[in-house]
């Protein structure tokens, strides 16, 4: 027995998914595969960003944030976890654990706070057509973006904080990373009292943003309702519907780890539930949102030196 602050030394054991030897291998394979395409499509839009001046509009400039936070989201869990299904070293030290507990929570809330602001530009753009560039003005944007990072860096202050006051009994962690709720599972005595405000401030920066979401959406649908054309309507409800998809993905599975009850969390379950939002999600944000997108198509034709009419 021993406290988070003070006597773990040794560090964790990250038993990852050792219990399913048989599916090690091929975890490794995919996840292998799916965090190569992530680090290949989120840095191909970043670049495209900065090298087309076609993309230097309020979307895209969310869309690089967006692919930015993907790659250090992804990165600041998917190698550990690599090296654990390869059998090379299944621990991490105690200053490795809070550092990862820490960045992780702080991409995370920062992406969580990130995709209102991209949801508000797509009202604009869709429901306020005339007054778009009057609305998402390069300082609006860039307060938004810097706000998002600022709430993320806080909740996770906070969050670690109150993680590594707990008492913890054992250095086993069953899980492929150091995730918040396994601490709350070892916790030595109750601590009802400290998940309490966790919970409060978990709820804030999901159910809140997940909200502001569906509610843009929603006004977003009934302008495209508006719309005559029975293909502008099936190409506005396909993208929306597409972006949707990935939301509900990230939001979904973020909300099923973090809001139920830690007495009904399950270790085994949400090893397999948290790689969504590690690893799907952010290898499916930038196929998502540039799909069918003649703008990204035609810069990336242009870098390559195939410039071409895409109309």
């Amino acid at each position: 027995m021993g406290s988070f602050n003070s006597s773990w030394g040794d560090g964790f054991l990250l038993v990852g998914f050792s219990d399913w030897p048989q599916l090690e291998l091929t975890f490794f394979v995919f996840i292998s595969i799916f965090y190569s395409l992530t680090l290949f499509g989120n840095t191909t839009i970043i670049a495209l960003s900065r090298l087309d001046l076609r993309l230097r509009t309020p979307m895209y400039f969310f869309l690089s944030h967006l692919s930015f936070l993907d790659l250090c989201y992804t990165t600041s869990t998917v190698p550990q976890l690599l090296i654990n299904l390869h059998g090379l070293h299944r621990t991490i030290s105690y200053g490795g654990c809070v550092t990862q507990l820490f960045v992780f929570l702080a991409l995370a809330s920062t992406e969580c706070v990130l995709l209102v602001a991209m949801a508000f530009d797509r009202y604009a753009a869709v429901c306020r057509p005339l007054h778009y560039t009057t609305i998402m003005h390069p300082v609006l944007c860039q307060s938004l973006a810097i706000a998002s990072w600022v709430v993320g860096l806080v909740n996770s202050m906070i969050q670690t904080s109150l993680t590594m006051a707990m008492p913890i009994c054992g250095h086993q962690l069953n899980h492929y990373f150091c995730e918040m709720p396994i601490f709350l599972k070892l916790a030595c005595e109750d601590t009802g009292g400290t998940e309490a405000k966790m919970f409060v401030a978990r709820t804030i920066i999901l159910v809140f943003p997940a909200a502001l979401i569906l509610g843009s959406y929603a006004q977003i649908a009934r302008a495209v309702l508006k719309i005559k054309s029975v293909a502008g309507r099936r190409k506005a409800f396909g993208t929306c519907g597409s972006h949707l998809v990935v939301v509900s993905l990230f939001y979904g599975s973020g909300i099923y780890t973090y809001l139920q009850p830690i007495h009904k969390y399950s270790e085994s379950k949400g090893k397999f539930v948290a790689l969504f939002y590690t690893i799907i999600t952010p290898m499916f944000n930038p196929l998502i949102y540039t799909l069918r997108n003649k703008d990204v198509k035609g810069a990336l034709w242009k870098v390559l030196g195939r410039d071409r009419d895409l109309g």
